[in-house]
């Protein structure tokens, strides 16, 4: 099982909460606050599991996740969206771009470790 996951989020709060929870689970966690360069550290970083933040400075989450699935390299590569607008046509986005989860905040700590856990596995 894969325990290196690349957190794309530009909130210290949301950084440090999920790097505290994962790392403790006995994840490795590489964080990346900058939508622009975010798809040069997914290449240089190479996770197992992509947490990705749909607002981010210079470029959105749905773009970078556009070009995700459009590498044959990433194209299966697990997604989890977060966001703090939950409506229903950001999920229904999500879900048609090809992200593997969709999440919004606030979340609790069980629910980000669980779906770690059950895209890494599935």
């Amino acid at each position: 099982m894969g325990k290196r996951v690349l957190l794309i989020e530009d909130e210290p709060n949301i950084i440090q909460a999920i790097s505290f929870i994962l790392s403790r689970d006995g994840w490795t966690v590489d964080t990346h606050a900058d939508g622009r360069t975010a798809m040069d550290e997914v290449a240089r970083r190479r996770p197992d599991l992509i947490i990705l933040d749909v607002m981010l400075p210079n470029r959105s989450g749905f773009d970078i996740l556009a070009d995700l699935r459009a590498d044959p390299g990433t194209e299966s590569l697990p997604v989890l969206m977060l966001t703090a607008r939950g409506q229903a046509r950001d999920r229904d986005l999500a879900e048609r771009m090809g992200a593997s989860r969709f999440m919004t905040k606030p979340f609790s700590n069980a629910e980000v470790l669980e779906a770690v856990r059950d895209l890494v596995t599935a």
